[in-house]
């Protein structure tokens, strides 16, 4: 199992922050989760707590997880950030592929939460 981490879940829906949270504690009990309701919440909030990982919604009030993303990245550029979102556009596709960011589709679901972790992290 990889050693404690620390996961950043961003979204501006509480239930969605908790699903994913719920998700991936059943797989690793022990990492660290911190989250955030809007982009600019995130960003205040990454400061000393070094995530390995930034799960982002894409629509929310305010910044966008687009344009979140692309300022922790300017911040962190080594971040893994995922992208969570039920509507891949082109322009956000492409923008995604630009900052070297990846996507899990919406609705989230343990399964697809466990098979994007066993990708970065394996079993």
């Amino acid at each position: 199992m990889p050693k404690q981490r620390t996961v950043l879940i961003v979204d501006d829906s509480r239930v969605s922050r908790m699903m994913t949270r719920q998700f991936i504690l059943n797989k690793y009990p022990n990492w660290e989760i911190v989250e955030a309701a809007t982009g600019e919440e995130a960003i205040d909030k990454i400061h000393g707590i070094t995530p390995v990982l930034v799960m982002m919604d894409v629509n929310m009030p305010g910044m966008g997880g687009i344009a979140a993303s692309e300022k922790l990245l300017e911040l962190y550029p080594s971040l893994t950030i995922a992208l969570q979102t039920a509507n891949v556009q082109d322009a956000i596709r492409n923008k995604a592929a630009e900052l070297g960011i990846t996507f899990i589709e919406k609705p989230v679901n343990e399964t697809r939460i466990h098979k994007f972790l066993d990708e970065l992290w394996g079993n």
